[in-house]
């Protein structure tokens, strides 16, 4: 521009800014100036890091999200859907978040509400289980075994045997409700919790048992509500602590089962027996309240009377009988009956039974009383009937109790038994032992032969049940008769021989020799001489030698008188002595003639000393 346009250049002064002003950019900052500007940034400026939970404040609420302000350089987003309450959200409420990002893909703060909850309830959780704080908790729900309770939004298990001090049977009551809580289990692995409400009310109740238990005494009588029963008894709430009540101090009588007294949530009084202050045991007792019934016994019941009571205990050496109610006597086992053999006694009473009994011991001042069920009943050897019930010659059935190598004591009623000897149990045959008869509890039918009532004995006998055979043997088998017989078995001095049946002789060793020289073995048949015949002591002998020597010596040397003294000790000699055959006619020759001789020697002695 020049003068002749009628322009002019502007002056470089008025181009100039004030001082110190630059309408260009400035020049780079220095490291000092940056760091400084920083500082004053950072002042202005919150700093988070994430997993933690801050307080922020609302400052937007949009339709799906809840835009906050926690004073970082930038606010951060919250989902709308965390908020179960939203009617109550407005700009400018706090509210606490949890920091899950300081940027997330676009740069923006992520914050969950929800998650800052559960921080919170987890930190209240691991607190009061370090301290043992009390915590509330919501019951939503019922689930096998106990509730599901909500603590802050935190789920956590409320065991059944945990809710209360007395067990619950129906837990749906509790669905809804809101109790206070203790935590008892932690399991940080599967973020599990176990609550307790008991372990509150336990803790509660011991300054008031303290209490309690301080001011008792024994003899002290309490009212209180009977809260457990048992096989052993009954658990009383007195008001905070609990008692024993036995089942042996229910009532004065036998009680078998607590319900069968008492029942659940009844109201009773009871006296303190017993108490430990260390262990907080209490024993009660009901049945001291009322008088002993020992103190009300009859004075007409003396050692002697009748009484009949019931069976209400049985042991090995007895049974327990209530007389009245409260007092009891023991029948003892040999008490019960008149027999002499040990018996169990639920085979002779059971509990319930109604039974006479007769007073045996009576002591009053320590209630004792003995008793026997036997004595009323009598002694049986001493009934008026006795003598005519087991006359001799009367037939009664017995059981077989005892063996012995005599005999078998057979028991024909209580009390009343015999002795069946050996020698009366069989005609025939020749018992060594009982038991070749007999056996232990075998049941038979005897006669009675001899009573001796002072001394309580009876002789019976089995085989007077039947006839005597030896009445007609003695007929078919007499002396000189001549049998069939066989050689059952060979014994040490000879040989038995079965005559019949029934029948058997024995035939000595020198009359088994045959005519042959031979000796008779087991299982011949041979015809056998009857050489001696004995009815009373059913014995008979025989000989086959003697059915075909000629020898008459031979065959009564066992029956024919002997004629002195001398003779028949050269017969036994040779007897005795003889090792060849009977069937040897110059050895039984020789034999008569040492007779004959030594006859006629002594024939004249006589006559010399005549």
């Amino acid at each position: 521009m020049n003068e002749a346009a009628g322009t002019r250049p502007i002056p470089t002064k008025d181009l100039q800014t004030p001082e110190n002003h630059h309408p260009w950019p400035s020049p780079a900052l220095s490291d000092e100036e940056k760091s400084a500007l920083d500082g004053m940034y950072n002042g202005t400026v919150e700093s988070v890091r994430t997993g933690q939970v801050i307080e922020g404040e609302i400052v937007d609420i949009t339709d799906r999200e809840i835009i906050v302000n926690v004073g970082y350089k930038g606010d951060g987003l919250v989902a709308l859907s965390e908020f179960k309450n939203r009617e109550g959200l407005q700009v400018g409420n706090a509210v606490e978040v949890y920091v899950e990002a300081q940027e997330d893909a676009q740069g923006q703060l992520v914050l969950s509400h929800k998650k800052a909850k559960l921080f919170k309830a987890w930190e209240s959780i691991k607190s009061a289980f370090a301290e043992g704080g009390i915590l509330e908790a919501l019951v939503k729900r019922r689930t096998k075994g106990g509730l599901i309770v909500d603590i802050h939004g935190v789920e956590a298990f409320l065991p059944g045997s945990q809710i209360d001090l007395r067990p619950v049977k129906d837990f749906d009551i509790y669905v809804g409700k809101t109790i206070e809580v203790v935590v008892v289990k932690i399991n940080y692995a599967n973020d599990n919790v176990v609550v307790s409400h008991k372990a509150l009310l336990e803790k509660g109740l011991e300054s008031q048992k303290a209490a309690i238990i301080s001011n008792l005494e024994k003899g002290q009588i309490l009212e209180g509500t009977v809260k457990n029963m048992t096989s052993f008894g009954v658990f009383v709430d007195l008001g905070g602590v609990d008692g024993l009540l036995h089942i042996t101090d229910i009532a004065w009588s036998r009680v078998s089962s607590p319900e069968d007294a008492l029942e659940l949530g009844q109201k009773i009084k009871v006296v303190v027996t017993d108490f430990n202050e260390d262990k907080k045991r209490i024993s009660l007792s009901m049945k001291q309240l009322q008088p002993h019934p020992w103190e009300a016994l009859p004075e007409s019941i003396q050692v002697g009377s009748k009484v009949q009571g019931t069976i209400v205990n049985t042991a090995d050496y007895g049974a327990f009988v209530e007389v009245l109610p409260g007092i009891e006597g023991l029948i003892h086992i040999s008490e019960m009956s008149w027999s002499q053999y040990p018996t169990n006694t639920k085979d002779l009473v059971k509990v319930g039974d109604k039974v006479d009994a007769m007073v045996l011991t009576l002591d009053r001042v320590h209630r004792k009383m003995s008793l026997g069920m036997k004595q009323v009943s009598g002694d049986p050897w001493q009934r008026d009937d006795f003598a005519q019930r087991y006359a001799p010659g009367t037939l009664h059935e017995g059981t077989v109790r005892n063996l012995t190598h005599f005999g078998a004591f057979i028991e024909l009623e209580e009390g009343i038994e015999g002795l069946l000897h050996v020698s009366d149990m069989s005609w025939l045959q020749k018992v060594s032992h009982p038991s070749e008869l007999l056996k232990a509890k075998q049941s038979i039918r005897t006669m009675v032969l001899e009573v001796d009532a002072a001394n309580k004995k009876l002789s019976l006998g089995l085989k007077q049940l039947q006839e005597n055979p030896w009445d007609k043997y003695e007929e078919a088998f007499e002396v000189g008769s001549v049998h069939e017989g066989t050689v059952v078995r060979m014994v040490e001095k000879g040989a038995m021989v079965a005559l019949d049946e029934i029948l058997e002789g024995f035939a000595p060793n020198r009359h088994l020799m045959k005519a042959s020289e031979q000796p008779a073995v087991a299982g011949e048949k041979l015809p056998f001489k009857v050489i001696e015949f004995s009815k009373e002591h059913q014995r008979v002998l025989l000989s086959h030698t003697a059915t075909f020597s000629d020898d008459q010596e031979l065959e009564t040397s066992r029956t024919a008188p002997k004629a002195n003294k001398r003779s028949s000790t050269l017969v036994r000699n040779f007897v005795t002595t003889e090792k060849s055959t009977l069937g040897d006619l110059e050895a039984l020759a020789s034999l008569r003639e040492k007779m004959s001789d030594q006859s006629a020697q002594s024939g004249s002695s006589d006559k010399e000393t005549e």
